[in-house]
């Protein structure tokens, strides 16, 4: 089971790569086998073109590494904090992309101004307060899932899965490995697109609920229609 799960990850962290959406080696992605608890990551600095299953690190739900010679990824403590207060995901993916990072850096939620964010996100992408002082000295990066989780107080993680944290950067989940990458994806593209409609329209705003509810729930709702049935 756990050679499977390190092959998806490892697929996920290349289809990362492929997608454009990494510079050097900013960004991870991670999967958990919920069964086990086991959660399998990208290792630290390893550049995406040396990575092979048998590289990947097995960490159990509190850290500590069961399997792999390599550290894991540093961004790994925000990785299991996010397994732990959201039961539903099953991946995770953190990157550096230029637009979604360019509205964590301003602080600035991302509005859903089109439907295209709606087939995605049900609602405003939100952002994270800034760490204190005292949060980045004593535990920068498991803080940094703390502010996540904090923010997300009230909300479903699988309407929303993203968050851009403030002067930082954005991360996703979902079902599995694959299926974060995949959130990364839209959410850069929906940032992207949020830039340039706040260029051309300062004053946009969010389009009305009831177009938001109409694209996110064909999809994702308990009537969704969008695509081929399942056979």
């Amino acid at each position: 089971m756990l050679d499977e799960l390190k092959k998806q990850v490892w697929e996920a962290n290349v289809e990362l790569e492929r997608s454009g959406l990494v510079t050097l080696t900013w960004g991870n992605v991670s999967g958990i086998d919920r069964q086990s608890g086991l959660v399998v990551i990208k290792p630290s600095g390893v550049p995406y073109g040396e990575l092979q299953p048998d590289k990947f690190v097995v960490l159990d739900i509190d850290g500590k590494v069961v399997d792999g010679a390599l550290n894991p990824s540093s961004d790994t403590p925000t990785h299991l904090a996010l397994y732990r207060s959201f039961s539903g995901i099953g991946g995770v993916t953190h990157t550096h992309s230029v637009y979604a990072s360019m509205f964590a850096q301003a602080g600035r939620a991302l509005p859903c101004f089109g439907t295209t964010h709606a087939d995605h996100f049900y609602g405003t992408v939100p952002v994270t307060r800034m760490l204190t002082e005292r949060e980045v000295s004593d535990d920068y990066v498991g803080n940094t899932g703390k502010v996540i989780v904090e923010r997300f107080a009230g909300m479903k993680p699988m309407d929303m899965p993203g968050v851009l944290v403030m002067g930082h950067g954005p991360f996703t989940w979902g079902k599995d490995a694959m299926d974060s990458v995949r959130n990364s994806v839209a959410l850069e593209t929906i940032a992207k697109m949020a830039y340039g409609t706040l260029l051309l329209a300062p004053v946009a705003t969010s389009i009305p609920r009831y177009l938001l509810d109409k694209h996110y729930m064909r999809k994702h709702g308990p009537n969704a229609y969008y695509g081929q049935k399942k056979q």
